[in-house]
């Protein structure tokens, strides 16, 4: 295969929807660039530049061409759809694939569905709900009230954040309810420990995965990625905290 021939534009096209991909379902930031420059060098252009935050990707194949721009909106968390850019990667690299056909593999992923459901989502966040209470020192009996709190905060979390685009308010509005459900549970008999409830049903909100790649992306120097990935956790749990608060301080 002769590197060489094929068209900047197109190399470039292919850099940036796979950073893209990356980034938006929860890769860490030197990963992204690791693999652009990988594919960037598979190609033929060995000297690539990119630099990449959460919320754009900025990237140029030399010092003579201009840098192009990808602006990142939604981020989410599906670690397969990462896997699978990470593999057509791989083909790159060994020669398997020209840049039209790995834009039109990384367009299938891109228009692809999440890997889970909601539904499965929201099976799989009401059970850790209730594991994580019994974790924190629960008792079973409040197993059944942890597992409808914590399923009912995040069909929550998913119907807000679709009816208003502000990751604090979906947040914040979850936790509330989640707070005011145990709260209810509690007062009719149905639970008994309102504390252990709450945070069983709030682990699910929680942004570890955010929390790790901050702390990945500042170990590998990455300063801007990782204080701004820092920064959105400590907003999102100050959230969760506010919405749980709020109900406590009436109760």
């Amino acid at each position: 295969m002769n590197n060489h021939s094929y068209p900047t534009p197109e190399i470039i096209e292919v850099c940036l929807l796979a950073g893209k991909l990356m980034m938006q379902n929860g890769a860490e930031t030197y990963r992204v660039e690791d693999t652009m420059s990988r594919i960037a060098s598979a190609y033929g252009i060995p000297e690539s530049h990119s630099y990449v935050t959460p919320t754009g990707i900025f990237f140029a194949i030399n010092d003579s061409e201009p840098a192009k721009l990808i602006r990142i909106v939604e981020r989410t968390t599906d670690l397969h759809k990462v896997t699978e850019v990470n593999s057509i990667s791989r083909k790159i690299s060994t020669g398997a694939l020209s840049p039209s056909a790995a834009v039109k593999e990384l367009s299938e992923i891109e228009r692809g569905p999440l890997r889970y459901s909601n539904r499965v989502q929201l099976i799989a966040a009401a059970l850790a709900s209730g594991c994580f209470m019994i974790m924190f020192g629960g008792i079973w009996r409040d197993f059944p009230s942890a597992v409808l709190c914590g399923g009912i905060g995040f069909a929550a979390l998913q119907y807000f954040h679709r009816l208003v685009k502000v990751k604090f308010f979906s947040e914040f509005s979850a936790s509330f309810l989640i707070g005011l459900l145990a709260a209810l549970l509690v007062i009719v008999g149905w639970g008994q420990m309102m504390d252990k409830i709450i945070i069983g049903s709030v682990m699910p909100l929680v942004p570890g995965l955010l929390i790790t790649n901050a702390l990945r992306d500042l170990m590998s120097g990455h300063l801007v990625s990782g204080l701004s990935k820092g920064a959105d956790a400590c907003l999102t749990s100050f959230a969760i905290g506010a919405g749980v608060a709020v109900i406590i301080s009436y109760m």
